[in-house]
């Protein structure tokens, strides 16, 4: 039950083979009885979960129905969710309970899903690994002393340990792709605008946008259907019309051109990811694919443009967390000033003070036009690289990280080597194009994903080619122990 696709669920839900609270209530079960190992949930919503079962099977029985309704899935603990604790996984929210909900897990909601919890991630959705969460570390369920990826670690653990059948995600720079790859599961990062920002918590606005995450590309398909679109409360949001990512996605490959850029397989790559990829590559040619090399000539500057821009709008959007309005405040405050920076001191981890310093660093007078300016600048080459690639070529492929997952602990004392494990993945986001993970294989018993890359607002591509490539292969439905003997 807990490997099964959307739509299987959701024809058993129509044929009565069971009901969803009945599936709901395994899966709260198992949650219950996995999740203290894998720690992917900040928040299990039990009785929130049945009660919207319970909906979802008088929506069925009536005939009123839409391919989520009674599926149950997560969210991200940084989507706003009225009524439920919204914590983005950081001690200054601890107890911040929205009141109103996300357009992401409105919409969601809307379709008939069923919500068993808020998923853990790095607070703020600053981090590559799920170390920096308030509320601990989530491990990863191929190898509990592994990461996950993050920051939507939770999520991914989630997936691949059989804990939702779908959940939302966030990539600001690769964090729906990265723990993706890393937990053996599929990934999609909309391009930015494609997606509604209205209350998901900002880490940088200009970067972050909300995506489906699931076992398939088809699953995600689905759930991308029902939150995708334009949305008038977010002033970031493309007035666009939204395609109909199922109509299109068992289109066949015959004449896809695939676009290798050379600057994705050079030093610092694992060299059994390399192969895994490039076996990858070869089964799109069976599919009827060419391949040609591209340069993409300003990657290298995606890292250091990345992390002035991030950072700078960190600090700007973080600056509302000061203890007045809501979320943590310090206890016994001697003045204003004094609450101001004690709230923050004590609300924020080390990691976010970090990138908050870096940020106003950046934005200061006399560095603004050095360092922000610049960055800014650098980011628009990056757009025109991938600009100028697709007049050639119609998708992009290479690997979404250097390596596999690696160890808990085994790259915290190590920032640039933290960050070097987003190489392959910031560029995407400062372009603004969309990009997804596939599973492709692996190495040493740990998951290998395949990055995908698409020209601007052509989801619908991307999803048929990792559709297509997931019906030759098999790597997508490999699921870890935690799943097999459960």
């Amino acid at each position: 039950m807990f490997d099964q696709s959307i739509r299987s669920l959701a024809q058993k839900l129509r044929q009565k083979e069971f009901s969803s609270v009945e599936l709901t209530q395994e899966y709260l079960n198992r949650i219950s009885s996995i999740d203290p190992t894998l720690n992917s949930f900040i928040t299990v919503t039990d009785e929130l979960a049945l009660k919207q079962a319970h909906a979802a099977d008088e929506a069925i029985a009536g005939g009123n129905t839409s391919p989520l309704t009674g599926i149950p899935v997560a969210h991200k603990d940084l989507f706003c969710t009225e009524g439920v604790l919204t914590t983005c996984a950081s001690k200054m929210l601890h107890n911040f309970i929205p009141p109103y909900e996300s357009t992401v897990t409105g919409r969601v909601k809307m379709a008939g899903a069923v919500t068993l919890g808020k998923t853990n991630m790095d607070e703020f959705a600053m981090g590559s690994s799920n170390e920096n969460s308030h509320f601990g570390a989530v491990k990863n369920p191929w190898n509990l002393d592994t990461v996950p990826g993050g920051s939507s670690g939770g999520s991914a653990a989630a997936i691949a340990a059989g804990l939702c059948v779908a959940a939302t995600g966030t990539d600001t720079g690769g964090s729906i792709r990265q723990p993706a790859s890393f937990c053996g599961i599929t990934g999609l990062k909309p391009t930015y605008g494609r997606v509604s920002r209205f209350g998901m918590i900002a880490y940088a606005s200009s970067l972050d946008q909300a995506g489906p995450m699931a076992r398939s590309a088809e699953d995600c398909a689905y759930l991308l259907q029902s939150f995708a679109g334009f949305d008038s409360s977010d002033s970031t949001s493309a007035e666009t019309s939204t395609q109909d990512y199922l109509e299109s996605i068992e289109a066949p490959l015959t004449g896809l051109r695939i676009g290798l850029p050379k600057e994705y397989f050079g030093e610092g790559l694992d060299s059994n990811v390399a192969q895994i990829v490039m076996n990858a590559i070869k089964e799109f040619e069976k599919l009827g694919a060419t391949v040609k090399e591209i340069s993409l000539p300003n990657l290298n500057l995606s890292i250091p443009s990345y992390y002035v821009i991030a950072p700078s709008e960190a600090s700007s959007n973080l600056s509302r967390f000061d203890g007045v309005r809501y979320g943590h405040r310090c206890s016994d405050p001697q003045d204003l000033l004094d609450m101001y920076m004690r709230t923050r001191a004590e609300g924020f981890g080390k990691e976010v003070q970090k990138r908050i310093m870096v940020g106003t660093y950046a934005l200061s007078e006399g560095y603004y036009d050095a360092y922000y300016v610049k960055a800014q600048r650098i980011r628009r080459l990056i757009k025109e690289d991938f600009v100028r690639a697709y007049q050639d070529v119609d998708v992009i492929m290479g690997p979404v990280a250097p390596t596999t997952a690696f160890g808990l602990g085994e790259k915290t004392s190590d920032p640039v080597a933290m960050y070097l494990e987003d190489i392959y993945t910031l560029s995407v986001n400062l372009a603004g194009i969309p990009a997804m993970s596939v599973p492709a294989g692996f190495s040493n018993g740990m998951p290998v994903g395949l990055q995908i890359m698409g020209n601007y607002f052509d989801e619908a591509k991307l999803l048929n080619v990792a559709h297509k490539y997931q019906q030759a292969t098999d790597w997508h439905t490999q699921t870890p122990s935690l799943v097999k003997g459960a």
